[in-house]
């Protein structure tokens, strides 16, 4: 059985309308601080396009006004689920962009945990966002991926080798300083800028770095903004992972 929901948020952003909307409509700004590679055909009519980690998500724009109005809606699957996004952008004074979000559509048969899910993830991500216009305006990162397994091991002692492979205490709090030398990648050094019991955001010099830390998983999404990175850094991250849990 589906069930209908929707999330709106509002946060105000250090940018001009012309950045934010940058960041929101362009696969390029999107890949900067959301998850996956992704792909937009600007126009009404146009696809949008999301890969992680091999799955493919694509949706329709339904609307289309640069630097105002981007909507999104996905195929209703036989099921009846689908998802769609509205993004709205309001210059203010100031050098300031208000941004709001809405996301809506039709959840299936566990509706009440993925509607939880995504009302915690959605201030993350803005955040992100927030950071992403402040420390790395005009730029765009390569997204980076990775994913390992962690049955039967409790959350709370996945999040503890998470924060000491960091060099983080445990809890770690936001504002606490970050090191580690993975192999075959520069080392790591910056600071926690969000931390609550799923995840921990790292930002850098050159990145922003998301530990997502749930039940059975942890996931990594990066977003390296260094002129020099490759794809191999999305290998070499796995295999920091699949070290630290392995």
């Amino acid at each position: 059985m589906t069930h209908p929901f929707e999330i709106e948020l509002e946060t105000t952003l250090p940018a001009s309308p012309e950045q934010v909307w940058e960041a929101i409509a362009t696969g390029p700004g999107v890949n900067s601080w959301f998850m996956g590679r992704n792909e937009i055909d600007p126009r009404e009519g146009g696809t949008a396009v999301m890969e992680t980690g091999g799955h493919r998500a694509e949706a329709l724009i339904t609307a289309y006004e640069p630097g105002k109005r981007l909507a999104t809606r996905t195929a209703t699957g036989d099921d009846g689920r689908f998802m769609a996004f509205e993004y709205l952008v309001e210059g203010r004074e100031g050098a300031a962009t208000v941004l709001r979000v809405v996301h809506s559509g039709m959840l299936g048969d566990d509706w009440q945990d993925e509607y939880d899910a995504l009302r915690r993830g959605w201030p993350f991500h803005l955040h992100t966002l927030h950071e992403y216009l402040a420390h790395f305006p005009g730029r765009t990162a390569l997204p980076v991926f990775a994913v390992a397994p962690t049955p039967g091991r409790p959350v709370e002692q996945v999040r503890a080798a998470l924060a000491a492979a960091l060099s983080l205490p445990h809890p770690a709090a936001v504002g606490a300083r970050v090191h580690a030398e993975p192999a075959g990648l520069p080392a790591l050094d910056g600071e926690v800028v969000w931390a609550d019991d799923e995840r921990f955001g790292v930002r850098t010099a050159d990145g922003l770095y998301t530990f997502h830390h749930g039940p059975g998983v942890v996931l990594m999404f990066h977003h390296l903004f260094a002129p020099d990175t490759g794809r191999a850094a999305e290998a070499a991250w796995q295999r920091w992972l699949n070290d630290l849990l392995g």
